[in-house]
């Protein structure tokens, strides 16, 4: 099974994209920060760190680069809304696939399978597609 450590710092977002990826199939763990990933990379084995670039403490860029120098199989998505920020992420990651904001959660899927292969389209084919509208939370007020 295809492991992703996700870091968001967005709590609706992280929540959404873990829901997503798991209902896809994916082992996922997810964390707020660059600080709170980087113990993950140091005591698990992931397959894919997917970070947003833009976080407190420590940016994705630097995650990265840590992921980078402990887990060299590990491979690296970018997820971000700022146009300069991922000119930034390529050239200091220049291996790293880059998903700019907004994007539609079956973009990202595809991403990840497109990365993984077969092993991650085999399992795509036994899970039945995500709603989006079944992972938003409840909100009663509107």
């Amino acid at each position: 099974m295809v492991r992703i450590l996700l870091a968001e710092d967005d709590e609706s977002m992280r929540v959404y994209l873990a829901r997503a990826l798991e209902r896809s199939g994916y082992e996922v763990v997810a964390v707020a920060t660059g600080t709170e990933a980087l113990p993950h990379i140091a005591s698990d084995r992931f397959d894919l760190l997917l970070t947003d670039i833009v976080m407190p403490e420590m940016d994705g860029i630097e995650l990265a680069q840590h992921a980078a120098s402990v887990a060299p199989d590990m491979r690296i998505m970018f997820i971000t809304g700022f146009a300069a920020v991922t000119l930034k992420a390529g050239k200091a990651v220049p291996q790293a696939k880059v998903l700019s904001k907004p994007f539609h959660l079956r973009d990202l899927v595809l991403e990840v399978e497109r990365m993984f292969g077969s092993e991650s389209s085999d399992r795509a084919e036994l899970t039945p597609p995500v709603n989006p509208r079944s992972l938003l939370p409840y909100r009663p007020w509107g």
